[in-house]
């Protein structure tokens, strides 16, 4: 994030048309494509458009976080041969321990279900848009925030609600613990590493002693925290992550806490933010995560048709089962409950697409799959990451462009 707010609103505009663009294309053609991919190649298509800026031209890509990129485009690919695998075992499963066969059987047109089935259904529909909510929400609230540091970042470039004196014990914490760190057995790229953390946490002290308060904080010295904690918050878990660091659990747990903060509780309403260090940059206004929650609901009640219709009747050569319907929504809602437990964003299309299209396996084999629905659906899947990074990166030089 620029403090230039003419470089941060090339930025944030680059990052939404380029995920609008690709997002409504493939509705209008009805192909269930990833807004996960589409966000997180957006992203990267940033890190890749600064790159080719002349003022960076010597730093390469080393602006994009590769190791988390990795991490999430893992957690992209695996989702789906999760869920595909998942739901062959649960169908199968179902077949050989469910003694009532009505499940098994094409729904009869213009005939309700049974009131069980439908129990069992609106039950496991329920569970994937509220997983769904939990995990795509999140990538929502989080482009939201992007957007407003951009447009208003004497604002929100930090936490509205910032309580320094909380930060300053944090803070004391981390110094504390990081003193004791030999540096001798680390390797290069850690002790750079160590370096990183002590000289942001360094400048962050020295802003908080200045005698600022919130209110006074101007917006370069919001943004010079906001630096400074993300550098803190970065650097400290690649060291707490290796073993050659020599600290007891217990500093260890401590050093985590202060710059990671507390788990998230599991339900959270209101002014959202995280504990410790993450707390300066971590957070989320209440009106935000209304917003965000409205607009998943009213997108899916006005566009739903084109992409319901490909994934309900257009994978299976035949018409979903409640049993199929069923197992694919539970094994959804389960890989995208796991996935969020652990911080990776994964795509509620693609897995619920995977466990469709694994039922339908496990009912006939492969050939009950309709081969150009799945090659469409493989195309974009494979297609979405680097159609967005080109894109993104483009607009977002040509936006610096005219900026300039």
């Amino acid at each position: 994030m620029d403090s230039d707010v003419y470089h941060s609103m090339a930025m944030a505009l680059a990052l939404l048309l380029s995920a609008i663009l690709w997002n409504v294309g493939t509705w209008y053609f009805g192909i269930p494509a990833s807004s996960s991919h589409t966000l997180i190649g957006s992203i990267i298509g940033i890190g890749v458009g600064h790159a080719l800026l002349p003022e960076a031209s010597n730093k390469g890509i080393s602006s994009i976080n590769w190791d988390k990129a990795i991490e999430i485009g893992q957690a992209l690919l695996l989702s789906p041969l999760f869920g595909f695998a998942a739901a062959i075992i649960l169908m199968y499963i179902l077949k050989k321990t469910v003694k009532n066969k009505e499940i098994f059987k094409e729904p009869k047109k213009k005939s309700p279900p049974p009131m069980w089935i439908r129990a069992i259904l609106v039950t496991t529909c329920t569970l994937v848009s509220f997983f769904h909510g939990r995990n795509d929400g999140q990538k929502g609230i989080g482009l939201v925030m992007v957007i407003l540091i951009a447009f208003l970042p004497g604002y929100f470039a930090v936490n509205t609600n910032l309580d320094l004196v909380q930060v300053k014990e944090s803070l004391t914490t981390l110094q504390t613990i990081t003193a004791k760190i030999d540096t001798i057995p680390l390797s290069e790229k850690e002790r750079e590493s160590y370096h990183k953390l002590v000289k942001s946490s360094t400048a962050l002290n020295s802003i908080i002693n200045s005698g600022v308060t919130p209110k006074t904080l101007t917006t370069t010295q919001k943004f010079d925290i906001r630096n400074a904690a993300l550098t803190i918050n970065k650097q400290s878990k690649k060291l707490l992550e290796s073993e050659s660091v020599a600290l007891s659990s217990g500093d260890k747990k401590a050093l985590k806490k202060a710059t990671q903060g507390d788990k998230a509780p599991f339900f959270s309403f209101g002014n959202s933010s995280s504990s410790g260090i993450a707390g300066v940059t971590d957070f989320a206004p209440a009106w935000v995560m209304w917003m965000v929650a409205l607009s998943l609901g009213l997108g899916t009640m006005v566009g739903w048709k084109r992409i319901v219709v490909t994934i309900g009747e257009k994978i299976g050569k035949n018409h979903l089962t409640y049993a199929q319907g069923a197992s694919a929504e539970l094994i959804a809602s389960l890989t995208i409950g796991l996935a969020t437990a652990y911080k990776w964003p994964v795509s509620t299309t693609h897995v619920l697409s995977s466990g469709i299209a694994g039922t339908m396996v496990a009912s006939r084999g492969i050939k009950n799959l309709q081969g150009g629905t799945v090659k469409s659906i493989v195309l974009a899947w494979v297609l979405t990451l680097p159609v967005t990074i080109i894109l993104s990166a483009t607009l977002f030089v040509l936006f610096r462009w005219i900026a300039a």
